[in-house]
């Protein structure tokens, strides 16, 4: 599969593409809600709708490079049983642990899951 890429559109890159930046944002994002499914599916935890919309903040130095310095994960699940709700959220903790990209990069990287029936 072929990824068109690019650099943003503020560095005169094709802004219909996808840069760098949203990969990474895009991958920290998929790596927790693959480990909230298997966890989910473990759990016996029924979900129906998940979306998240992760957002990231970069500092641009003088020299014109820059670097991430936080992304936030803001995953919405819905799922079947109200009386999961809780386990849901603990498991969206156990999520944000267990990923390996938020484990592998330099910056923090937050998460505010939002869990409805």
């Amino acid at each position: 599969m072929a990824i068109e890429g690019s650099s943003d559109a503020r560095f005169r890159g094709d802004g219909a593409r996808y840069n760098p930046e949203e990969l990474l944002v895009a991958s920290l994002s998929t790596c927790h809600m693959l480990w909230m499914l298997h966890l989910c599916a473990d759990a016996g935890i029924a979900i129906v709708e998940y979306a998240d919309d992760a957002s990231g903040e970069m500092a641009i130095h003088a020299d014109g490079g820059g670097e991430f310095v936080s992304v936030t994960l803001r995953p919405r699940m819905t799922i079947l049983d109200e009386g999961q709700v809780a386990q849901a959220l603990a498991l969206h903790h156990r999520a944000h642990e267990l990923c390996f990209i938020a484990r592998s990069v330099n910056f923090p990287v937050g998460c505010e899951p939002v869990v409805t029936a």
